[in-house]
């Protein structure tokens, strides 16, 4: 049984040998399901590798117990802290949002470590273990900024916070090193909670099938959940009564969680590190080099012969030589002395097998697709931050009696994706596959650049409500900024900012999901949160250079304390005009991309109806 491309003809043998004479090579990468290959025996070395405990459903249920309460304690916290920042600890907005984003921004580094530590040294339980610790101590460190007087400003009556006294080194040192525990807890927590669920289960079964697919249901189903909550009743205990009781809420939900992990240690399957990925990865770089000056042909002739092994039995496919980025393929080429008599490599930083080398051009294919998504998420990380600074200036009043906290209007942009989800599942995704013929109405790329555009497209009418309110503002003339005018005008930008994450973000991780080699997704999981990573980097240097240069003399700067003084809008401008930019780049990036096709993705028909965006051709198993 073999793969045939529909335009060639030409059919693809499976590998059976160490060594394999080259063949013609396909116009794309072809995927066979490992689950259909014959195994050696020595293929199957899980009783070396895995210690069998009950697993199942008992298991994940402290996995996900776990995963739910750290967010909850961490995105409870980011939720509501640029009010925090600037309420209790009297930053100016420029400095709270920077103080956000390196912030957020080395939380989403870490998970790239933490995977690395996991999968090379020490376990995902272990790392786990060590890193619900590390978030607990954060969350105590941070309760206590607000509970000890000794660890924050002075209380200030004036109605504008930030002509309060500022915290002084002990202070903002104590509130550094509690989002340090908690960036560093993130950073174990996050990479490998998804995967050691994932090890509860056997997935050379239908019922460990079945139960993979459940538990991703169950893992995000119990994000919203999260979300849903940290941005009301954890927002609203903070706002409204008390910041000691808003932060021990989930400090307490965190300890409980750390119980509940401990709890579940006899019902756990535990997985040892088998070596990180990153060092096959190096081996093909350096392999490549060291026979950088080898000639291959410009057409296989058949005279050069590539090292092709069997795969791994923690490898679920199989993946063929493909024509991009050749100059790789010297790294799997067997020259003299490569191989030892019993037909291994005699060094793996000279020779590497197909399947690794074919790892790493999955690598550089996706990475261009990667940061195009980096913009389009910097401007989502504005709702965290200037619009919460707008949100604080407007009337947040529903009814005579209650307000609205401010870190609580991205419930809107929550409500919109429940809302839009099913409607495009059950609606839309049936009228697109009408017109374009893809089983999924549009592909993930270009259902990535739909969510590019409303990104534009919320910045834009940000900008535009800004300078309403600005207007209004000036012309009420309050003095402390207030503006006559309901918060409820956010709400377009917030829903558009949904429209996004429906689109961008939820296409992102089943891109990188579907286009990492299996057994590589844990650092598709991490990819994902270095975009996070950059855009907050990105907002913060943005933030900064704005405020740095957009005012002279005696002009103030865009992002003015003073937001009836300042520019916002403009601001929001010039992140729209960096979108669009960043739309030019993407779709150079992604219409020449070439899907990995096969068994598991489905058949990918050629589809240029998105401005040509991308480029496949139609593979049938026959």
């Amino acid at each position: 049984m073999g793969l045939k491309d529909t335009k060639d003809g030409t059919s693809l043998p499976r590998p059976s040998g160490s060594f394999s004479k080259a063949t013609p090579p396909p116009q794309e990468i072809d995927v066979v399901n490992s689950y259909s290959l014959k195994r050696t025996s020595d293929s199957f070395s899980d009783g070396e590798k895995v210690e069998k405990k009950p697993g199942g459903w008992r298991a994940v249920t402290f996995i996900l117990g776990n995963e739910t309460l750290e967010r909850l304690g961490t995105i409870g916290l980011l939720s509501n802290f640029m009010v925090y920042l600037t309420r209790v600890f009297h930053l100016e907005q420029v400095d709270a949002s920077n103080v956000i984003n390196i912030w957020s921004g080395f939380t989403n580094l870490t998970p790239l470590v933490g995977a690395f530590i996991s999968d090379a040294y020490v376990g995902r339980f272990k790392t786990i273990a060590f890193a619900s610790f590390a978030t607990l101590l954060g969350l105590v460190t941070l309760t206590l900024t607000a509970s000890l007087p000794q660890l924050h400003p002075e209380t200030c009556n004036s109605k504008d916070p930030v002509s309060c006294g500022g915290p002084n080194k002990l202070q903002f040192g104590i509130l550094l090193l509690g989002l340090g525990f908690l960036s560093i807890g993130s950073g174990g927590i996050r990479p490998c909670s998804i995967p050691f669920g994932v090890d509860q289960f056997d997935q050379r079964t239908e019922e460990g099938i079945k139960g993979v697919a459940s538990f991703f249901n169950w893992y995000y189903m119990t994000f919203t959940i999260v979300l849903l909550i940290t941005q009301t009743v954890v927002v609203y205990i903070q706002d409204q009564v008390s910041w000691v009781i808003g932060f021990s809420v989930p400090t307490g939900l965190m300890a409980c969680a750390v119980v509940m992990f401990f709890a579940g240690m006899k019902l756990y399957v535990y997985v040892k590190p088998e070596g990180s990925i990153f060092s096959g990865i190096a081996q093909v770089v350096v392999a490549a080099r060291k026979k950088r000056k080898m000639k291959l042909p410009a057409e296989d002739d058949g005279t050069v012969t590539y090292y092709d092994p069997p795969v791994k039995d923690s490898v679920l496919s199989k993946l063929h030589r493909s024509n991009q980025f050749r100059f790789l393929d010297k790294a799997a080429v067997i020259i003299e002395g490569d191989l030892t008599p019993e037909g291994i490599p005699a060094n793996k930083w000279r020779l590497c097998s197909i399947q690794e080398v074919e790892e790493v051009k999955c690598l550089i294919r996706i990475v261009p697709v990667w940061s195009a998504g980096i913009i389009s998420l910097a401007a989502m990380s504005q709702q965290g931050t200037f619009t919460v600074s707008q949100a604080l200036k407007m009337d947040r009043h529903m009814g005579p009696n209650f307000e609205i906290p401010a870190g609580s209007l991205s419930v809107i942009s929550l409500l919109t994706i429940g809302v839009f989800l099913p409607l495009y599942d059950r609606v839309l995704v049936p009228f697109f596959r009408r017109i374009t013929g893809h089983k999924s109405g549009i592909t993930l790329l270009q259902r990535i650049g739909t969510g590019i555009v409303f990104a534009i497209l919320s910045m834009i009418v940000a900008g535009l409500v800004e300078r309403m309110r600005r207007i209004r503002s000036i012309n009420a003339g309050d003095p402390t900024g207030m503006t006559p005018m309901s918060v409820f005008w956010l709400s377009p930008q917030l829903i558009l900012m949904g429209l996004c994450e429906a689109f961008n973000i939820i296409g992102q991780i089943e891109f990188f999901n579907s286009q990492f080699p299996e057994h590589m997704r844990s650092i598709a999981n991490s990819l994902f949160s270095l975009s996070f990573a950059g855009s907050n980097y990105l907002s913060s240097l943005i933030v900064t250079t704005v405020h740095r240069f957009s005012g002279g003399r005696d002009r103030p700067d865009w992002l003015n304390k003073n937001l009836n003084a300042g520019k916002l809008d403009y601001f929001y401008y010039l992140i729209a005009v960096l979108g669009v930019f960043n739309l030019v780049y993407f779709w150079y990036c992604a219409r020449g991309y070439r899907y990995k096709v096969g068994l598991q993705m489905g058949d990918f028909e050629e589809n240029k109806s998105f401005s040509d965006v991308e480029m496949s051709s139609e593979k049938q198993l026959k």
